[in-house]
């Protein structure tokens, strides 16, 4: 009784009472819209129109700050249709963002940050602003240009391509690399990863811890996309995923398919170009380059064994016109005798023979067998 009776005399308020006099002090500190900076936690659309929010705001030890937030299904279509026209991408997890909101607090369910306006400008000037940090913090690693000091493979041939199964990019890839005219052969692996959006990094980070680990000698790792939205692409400044391209033990080929930019992972790749299709080319080329380079190759060589040929043809040729010069028949033709004992052997004087001697005397047209009567 007396424990009853001393919470009876305690001051205390009830919950409602406490979440209305929060909800009238909220109201009346913030009774104008305000532009509220922060980051997109999660992004959900409902089927009745209406897109929830989590808003949060991240610190050097982790979150410091987190907020629900909604976009009222009357206002919803239009911002979203603004932001993709700005930005080439809808809201998603993971974007910095400047909203204009109406603090609203319910006794039922609490702070809430009702946006009707936002600025796409902002999220892309925050994105440009994050890529010039990475960009900085890799050059002063010493990191921009450590792929480039790799030598390729003359002749790549075992290629390791990171991208998703389905991407039409991929799928024009393989078409032109596999489907060359020249009958050029290559292997390709596929190693999956997300290719868009927060989870982009860490799994494209995996698919080169995968490639390292395979046990397979790959000549080239290659990143392909195919092309998207500005934000969609921002994956590729990632600093975690710029650092492992970068420390890479082989040759790292982008081609993730933009034209108005070049993405920080461009920038630390071995080699990158815009398109999947000119990736593959690239590796064509190689080949026929090296082809062409051997048929070049093979008509020195015939031309060298031709040369030689002809100046071996022609020493013949010199060669016979002295045989022919030196030929004892060319000699008698001219008039002269050539004299031979009855073994053949040429006398080259009178003392050679004696009289008595068998002796053959040859002529141009025929030979004398004579025999010696007497030397003078």
């Amino acid at each position: 009784m007396k424990q009853g009776l001393f919470f009876m005399e305690m001051e205390y308020i009830d919950l409602y009472t406490l979440q209305n006099s929060l909800k009238l002090g909220l109201e009346d500190l913030f009774p104008e819209k305000v532009w509220v900076r922060a980051e997109i936690a999660s992004v959900s659309l409902k089927a009745n129109g209406h897109c929830y929010m989590d808003l949060c705001q991240n610190g050097p030890d982790g979150m410091v700050a987190r907020a629900k937030a909604v976009i009222w299904r009357s206002k919803y279509y239009a911002l979203n249709q603004y932001f993709v026209a700005a930005t080439g991408s809808s809201l998603q997890a993971g974007m910095s963002v400047l909203v204009r909101v109406q603090v609203t607090y319910s006794e039922l369910y609490g702070l809430t940050l009702t946006v009707d306006d936002l600025d796409p400008q902002f999220t892309l000037g925050e994105q440009e602003l994050e890529k010039r940090r990475t960009i900085a913090k890799l050059e002063a690693e010493g990191l921009l240009d450590k792929q480039k000091e790799l030598v390729p493979a003359a002749l790549p041939y075992a290629l390791a391509v990171i991208t998703a199964r389905d991407a039409a990019g991929y799928g024009d890839f393989s078409r032109h690399l596999h489907g060359n005219e020249y009958g050029f052969a290559f292997r390709t692996d596929l190693f999956e990863a997300t290719m868009q959006g927060p989870a982009a990094p860490e799994s494209i980070v995996d698919a080169l811890d995968r490639i390292e680990s395979s046990g397979t000698a790959y000549d080239a790792v290659l990143i392909l996309r195919g092309g998207g939205s500005v934000l969609d692409l921002t994956c590729f400044d990632d600093y975690g995923l710029c650092w492992r391209i970068a420390n890479c033990p082989v040759p790292v080929y982008t081609a993730i398919g933009h034209d108005r930019d070049r993405h920080v992972a461009d920038m630390v790749a071995h080699v990158s170009v815009k398109t999947p299709t000119a990736l593959a080319d690239e590796f064509i080329d190689c080949y026929m380059a090296e082809d062409e380079r051997i048929s070049a190759f093979g008509v020195r060589l015939r031309l060298a064994f031709l040369n030689k040929v002809n100046a071996l043809s022609s020493r013949v040729d010199l060669l016979e016109a002295r045989i022919l010069a030196a030929d004892p028949r060319a000699i008698l033709k001219r008039g002269y005798i050539l004299a031979a004992d009855a073994r053949g052997r040429v006398l080259k004087s009178a003392d050679a023979a004696s009289p008595g001697d068998s002796i053959s005397l040859m002529f141009a047209d025929g030979t004398l067998d004579c025999e010696v009567k007497g030397r003078r």
